[in-house]
């Protein structure tokens, strides 16, 4: 089986969220269990030229816009299996990986000429696996060229739905000089008088998956399926649910480069070293018996951040320190400075991104708070779990499938969740998490059950063969 997966972000290339790491991961994970896997992403102007080990090919020729257009793509194996990245400046040397109101032009080139780069490296893939919006334009593109070039002709596609908040859209009047000219193509991508890339790739694709079970479910509903729930259910023989998978090469306690010391779940003691670094790092008291509330996210709302800001005053009355680290909507920047500026012996913050802090924050914490609004997957409630840092998380989409709730009598569970948006509600379990957290055996029950979940990329990539195999079969 060949499989070549197809994003606009992936880890270590280029990451804004979930989507670079999951596209980063699974081509690797794929790999190691035999798959004949690629990876093809864009070149930006964050590519690292540490990444970048040859060029491929010098003279990748794409027709566009009434022209031709050359490309480079470069070839690298750092995230662990053959990757190769298209190099094109004026799209995508900017400040920025996303943000511009030609976006999707810019996507509609990549996948065009992904789809020219893999006919001049081989034989098609059997599968070609698309991500998100950014990739619908490829989608559409080989459903209309397998009617008439052999070359395309056994290959199957895979879309999968990573946030379907972000649909992609723009003018339907842009398709032709997009190179989408059919009937086929326009019918495809209309939707309520404009484009959608998302819905494009979500009506024409040969299957569709999303990163949870439980968001499998809520995207089929009026609620989360931002207008295309309708297309969701027509669709729900074709879609599956697969959770996913953590790269425990990156993310292990045990190995962990970022850290001052490592842990395991059989010598938590390591774990008490990262927490007096953490509350060094964030100029805080080393009072390491006091727990240590901890958020690591994009400050949109999507992300429940209004609810943390609500309880503020009572998660610091509750006896611990808040550390947070993120950047988004600027009023959530604000406040948390000011929350800091307030409290500056009890509030940690760094407004921004800063991977190495992340794995000190995870190790360093005792509670993850993740009480997302709605959340496809979510990938710290797992860090989380393998770092023995307890996640309190609302029941949403992958969060509820990958926790679960705390149960003193039968000793199971391995984090607290919550149902309403409400902050009352967050709150009812940081109480019950402060609760648990005074006794240590309890505390340690807690945490090793976490820790002791298998939520590998391995397990995940077996089900994406299966999904795969499923699509060829159909």
């Amino acid at each position: 089986m060949r499989v070549a997966v197809i994003s606009a972000e992936a880890v270590p290339y280029s990451k804004t969220g979930g989507l670079g790491d999951v596209a980063g991961a699974l081509p690797k994970a794929l790999k190691q269990i035999g798959v004949d896997s690629l990876l093809i992403t864009p070149c930006y102007w964050q590519t690292k030229g540490e990444y970048l080990w040859q060029t491929a090919i010098d003279d990748l020729w794409i027709a566009w816009r009434g022209g031709s257009h050359r490309a480079k793509a470069f070839y690298s194996n750092a995230n662990g299996s053959p990757t190769f990245l298209i190099d094109y400046p004026p799209l995508f040397h900017r400040d920025s990986i996303y943000g511009y109101t030609e976006d999707y032009e810019r996507f509609a080139f990549f996948n065009h000429a992904a789809l020219a780069l893999l006919q001049r490296i081989g034989v098609a893939p059997d599968i070609l696996h698309l991500n998100d919006w950014h990739c619908g334009f490829a989608a559409v593109e080989l459903a209309s060229r397998r009617l008439y070039e052999a070359y395309w002709r056994a290959t199957r596609s895979v879309f999968s739905i990573h946030n379907m908040a972000y649909q992609g859209g723009f003018g339907l009047d842009e398709l032709p000089a997009l190179g989408f000219t059919s009937d086929f193509a326009r019918n495809s991508f209309a939707f309520n008088g404009y484009a959608s890339a998302m819905k494009a790739g979500l009506e024409v694709s040969d299957t569709l998956s999303t990163v949870s079970r439980r968001y499998a479910y809520e995207i089929q509903t009026h609620e989360n399926g931002y207008g295309l729930d309708w297309l969701m259910r027509q669709r729900e023989n074709r879609l599956i649910g697969i959770t996913n998978g953590v790269d425990y090469d990156v993310w292990n306690p045990q190995t962990d480069p970022e850290l001052p010391a490592h842990f395991s779940i059989d010598d938590l003691a390591g774990k008490r070293e990262c927490k007096r670094a953490m509350l060094e790092r964030f100029s805080l008291p080393v009072d390491l018996d006091r727990p240590v509330y901890a958020c690591v996210t994009r400050l949109t709302s999507q992300k429940g951040v209004e609810l943390i800001r609500q309880g503020a005053s009572d998660i610091l009355a509750s006896g611990g320190f808040f550390v947070a680290l993120g950047s988004g909507e600027k009023d959530t920047e604000n406040f948390l400075q000011a929350l800091r500026d307030y409290a500056p012996s009890r509030v940690g913050i760094y407004i921004g991104y800063n991977e190495k802090l992340a794995h000190l924050v995870e190790a360093g914490s005792d509670i993850f708070l993740m009480p997302s609004k709605f959340e496809p997957c979510g990938l710290n409630q797992m860090y989380s779990l393998r770092y023995g840092t307890v996640p309190i998380v609302r029941a949403v989409g992958g969060l509820d499938d990958t926790v679960q709730n705390w149960d003193a009598v039968d000793g199971t569970g391995n984090g607290f969740k919550f149902g309403p948006y409400r902050a009352d509600k967050l709150l009812e379990k940081i109480y019950e998490a402060r609760f648990a957290y005074e006794d240590k055996e309890t505390w340690a029950k807690i945490q090793k059950n976490g820790m002791a979940v298998d939520n590998s990329w391995e397990n995940a990539a077996r089900n994406y063969v299966d999904l795969y195999s499923w699509t060829m079969a159909r």
